[in-house]
This record gives C-alpha cells, sequence and structure tokens, in this order.
C-alpha cells in the first residue's frame, strides 16, 4: 500500500488513499486514477471520473467548478465523513498540490498507519 502521493488523488478531489475501499486487504481499490476497464463498477462508471467536461487533471479546472454532481458528492462527505471534496480541490489550485499532499499526509497518517475517512479506524500497511 503506498503513502499518499499525487496519483491518489481523484478528479474530484478525493484522497484515495484514505478511502476505505483502498486501505482494505480484500477486494481492494487501486485509486481511481489507476482503475481499468475491470475494476470496481462504481468507480468504472462514475459520473464526475468519466464527465466530458473535465478539461484538466482535476475538476477545478473545468467552467462549471462546482457542478451540480460535485455538489452532490461535497454535501454527502460532509455531512457523513467531515470532509470536503470541494475545498481539496481548492487547496489544490491555490496552494499547489505538492502543498496538498504534505497537508493530508500530516492529516492522516500516523506512526502505527492511515486514518481513514469513512470509519476513522487507523490501517497498516
Amino acid at each position: 500500500m503506498e503513502k499518499i502521493n499525487e496519483n491518489l488523488i481523484a478528479s474530484c478531489g478525493m484522497n484515495c488513499g484514505i478511502c476505505k475501499a483502498y486501505l482494505r486487504t480484500k477486494n481492494r481499490c487501486v485509486g481511481c486514477r489507476n482503475i481499468g476497464a475491470t475494476g470496481p463498477k462504481t468507480r468504472v462508471s462514475c459520473k464526475i471520473k468519466n464527465c466530458s467536461e473535465l478539461k484538466g487533471r482535476y475538476c477545478f479546472d473545468c467552467g462549471q467548478f462546482p457542478c451540480d454532481r460535485l455538489k452532490h458528492l461535497d454535501k454527502r462527505y460532509q455531512t457523513k465523513y467531515g470532509m470536503s471534496e470541494i475545498e481539496n480541490l481548492e487547496n489544490i489550485r491555490d496552494n499547489g498540490i505538492d502543498n496538498f499532499i504534505e497537508n493530508e499526509r500530516n492529516k492522516w497518517v500516523t506512526d502505527n498507519g492511515i486514518i481513514c475517512v469513512h470509519d476513522k479506524k487507523i490501517y497498516n500497511e
């Protein structure tokens, strides 16, 4: 399992490195950017990941940022997990990906493993 890096930051601003699907050992997801056609159905068919308006690496490159799909996802994550994909994207846009990744490592990576955004458990590598 990799520590948090640029390839684990999805177009929507989700840090796949703190996702339960990525951190678990059974049927482990490889992260949204690394999913091929045979990956988990929900990731392969993700409407944000496959958006025809996506012009760059991240959703903030779109003239419709933040779109309704992203707002819906963001609201769910804020309510259930206390995390905002829109804030993540604004942080990446305004401060750069390296700064964002460093902040994510400081927030989620401990000496014992990585804290999962979904269940707040620590997963060992």
